[in-house]
């Protein structure tokens, strides 16, 4: 199900977890924006930074955590490890500013009106700067979106990490994955666990600095792409077993 709209969340304990690898040229600009009240915790998960990032993300109050094993999977896992038993609700954004964080009101409302248990921001839905999404990005989210409809009848539009989901169903999940299939790790479990999930249109912007990690680079690109087609297949064998 897809939704078009927003509204404004009631105050409810929510955390942002945000995994960040060198971005010290993003990463405050980022922190900055995020609006005053929003989250009760931020918590940058520090991937094996070299430069300022983990300073940076004191400074603007976050809750840093270091996970030195590279990957955006085991960047999230390690922050979940630092969840505060009265949150109620988990929201991941990345660290290079390509994401608005007021629109993470969006991902929440459907959530704290009991209509959703988990809500993905999509890029595809929304409105995408030129060259926010490149080619192989789009394609590479229309064959992972095409097998999972295949398999489970159900029709996601994008693997955008900018999403948002209830602690305790986030647990429920057991998710495992710690490099480039965790957001599709996410959305199977969703489906095969039998979560409420909508989609939501978010922005994407072009990164104002510093490097793209995985789209930006061929090789990662390819690596990340072949590991979402396995953990499709993964999941879908280990659920008929």
């Amino acid at each position: 199900m897809i939704l078009h709209y927003s509204m404004r969340v009631s105050r409810r304990s929510t955390t942002l977890i945000i995994p960040a690898l060198n971005e010290e040229d993003v990463l405050g600009r980022m922190l900055s924006e995020i609006p005053a009240g929003l989250f009760d915790t931020i918590i940058v998960a520090d991937n094996g930074s070299t430069d300022r990032t983990a300073d940076i993300a004191r400074r603007h109050g976050a809750v840093v955590v270091s996970e030195p094993e590279r990957g955006y999977g085991a960047a999230c896992l390690r922050a979940i490890r630092e969840l505060l038993p009265q949150c109620e609700a988990v929201v991941f954004m990345q660290a290079d500013a390509s994401e608005d964080a007021r629109e993470a009101e969006r991902l929440l409302s459907p959530i704290w009106e009991g209509r959703a248990d988990l809500v993905i921001g999509s890029r595809t839905l929304g409105h995408a700067e030129p060259g926010a999404l490149l080619p192989h990005q789009e394609f590479g989210n229309m064959v992972a979106c095409t097998l999972v409809r295949w398999i489970y009848g159900f029709r996601y539009t994008d693997l955008g990490p900018f999403r948002a989901i209830r602690t305790e169903a986030l647990r429920r999940l057991g998710m495992k994955d710690r490099n480039y299939g965790w957001t599709i790790e996410m959305q199977m479990r969703a489906l095969q666990h039998g979560l409420r999930i909508l989609e939501v249109p978010v922005s994407s912007k072009v990164r104002a600095a510093g490097e793209n990690k995985v789209s930006g680079n061929l090789a990662a690109s390819l690596r990340a792409g072949w590991k979402i087609i396995w953990t499709i297949f993964k999941l879908a064998v280990s659920r008929s077993a």
